[in-house]
């Protein structure tokens, strides 16, 4: 590991470990990886996921583009629909690619006007009768979100460079852990909070390690993570429990119940949180371990306490903007919702114990007291850790 030696700083500060504070923090970091891939290797899923397939659409889907429209939907031996419009559309993928459809797409399907030219996703119904195998599902965003992750990751490596890939790097095999792991494993009816806690060790000793490299640092944030993430947990699972929340506060959830009814919609919400929360404990965490490192560097004189005093009033400002950023996320996520419930002339006590919205309140608490918790916890571990380092 990285924290064996010495570790070179980017201010040129070298830190050399003495070697029982190298033992500990292996035996840590060791033990951490062994656990999490007895957890992976236990809860794989296997074979194919028992999802029902009234979720699935029969014959999958294809991209199209428009050609033109009829206003008016004429089917022979029957009167003619002025409630829908005849579209026909080439079809830009799938085994019929090249061919010329038609469908009937009836007012208020489509959230906005369907014109010419424009690209769509449709499904395809093989059993169907000929002219109706093909109804529209949604617009293909697909170039502008190809863009718009173009524009981004180009903004990422002009600012950070080497970093900046790396950091690339890390984001995509978070994802790759999510895809491959989290979301088969939650389908295959696995525990959804063990499925999470172990998803969650597994992004976070990939994504910090690829993206900041192995090293003490590193290391340190790490264990800050993993440390506050289990208190979130424990409070997720305390609250929830508590709430008695369902987990059945959203459409999406109740066809889940329905469509999926192997997943445990309790233990969905428990982990939602956990996930939610990592992606800001990271950056918390190795900004406290990285404020450390600064200070000792500017003042090798620093003892532990004076370290953890100095750091905790950087973290004080950090969590400060940190936590009012969470929960304007939430809240902006929510507006529509919130607005709704305004309408309807209730309460605010009312609104907060609906569990839609009460969901979302156990959410952002739980997931902020993380974070508070998170900057104490990381910053004590690295004022103990680099004070014993020797320069």
């Amino acid at each position: 590991m990285g924290h064996s030696h010495s570790h070179s700083h980017g201010s040129g500060y070298d830190y050399s470990l003495p070697v029982q504070t190298r033992r500990l923090l292996f035996g840590c970091v060791a033990s951490l990886m062994l656990a999490t891939l007895i957890g992976l290797a236990v809860l794989w899923p296997g074979g194919d996921s028992p999802i029902s397939s009234t979720a699935d659409f029969p014959g999958g889907l294809v991209k199209a583009k428009v050609i033109d429209l009829d206003p008016i939907c004429r089917r022979e031996g029957e009167e003619p629909d002025v409630g829908c419009q005849m579209v026909n559309a080439e079809l830009r993928s799938g085994n019929r690619k090249g061919d010329v459809v038609s469908f009937e797409l009836a007012d208020g399907v489509a959230p906005t006007p369907i014109e010419p030219g424009d690209k769509i996703v449709l499904a395809q119904a093989t059993e169907a009768p000929e002219g109706q195998q093909f109804y529209f599902t949604d617009r293909d965003r697909g170039l502008p979100l190809v863009l718009l992750a173009g524009i981004f990751a180009l903004a990422v490596v002009a600012l950070g460079r080497t970093r900046g890939l790396a950091a690339l790097a890390g984001f995509a095999l978070s994802l790759a852990i999510l895809t491959v792991f989290i979301l088969p494993a939650l389908l295959a009816g696995s525990n959804p909070l063990a499925v999470c806690i172990v998803g969650a060790a597994a992004v976070t000793l990939v994504g910090l390690y690829v993206a900041h490299g192995v090293n003490v640092k590193t290391t340190t944030a790490l264990l800050g993570t993993l440390a506050s993430l289990l208190i979130t947990a424990a409070l997720a699972w305390l609250f929830v429990k508590v709430g008695r929340f369902s987990g059945l506060s959203s459409e999406e959830a109740t066809f889940l119940n329905i469509s999926a009814s192997q997943i445990n919609l309790e233990g969905l919400l428990l982990g939602g949180i956990i996930i939610g929360a990592l992606g800001v404990l990271d950056d918390v965490t190795i900004t406290q371990t990285s404020a450390v490192w600064e200070l000792r560097a500017a003042n090798p004189e620093l003892d532990a306490p004076d370290l953890y005093r100095s750091a905790l009033r950087i973290g004080r400002d950090h969590i400060a903007s940190t936590v009012n950023t969470l929960v304007l996320a939430y809240a902006g996520a929510s507006l529509p919702l919130l607005i709704l419930f305004s309408v309807g002339g209730l309460g605010m006590g009312d609104v907060l114990n609906g569990e839609v919205v009460a969901e979302e309140v156990v959410r952002t608490l739980v997931g902020s007291i993380g974070l508070v918790a998170s900057v104490p916890i990381t910053t004590a571990m690295a004022a103990w850790i680099v004070t014993r380092s020797e320069a």
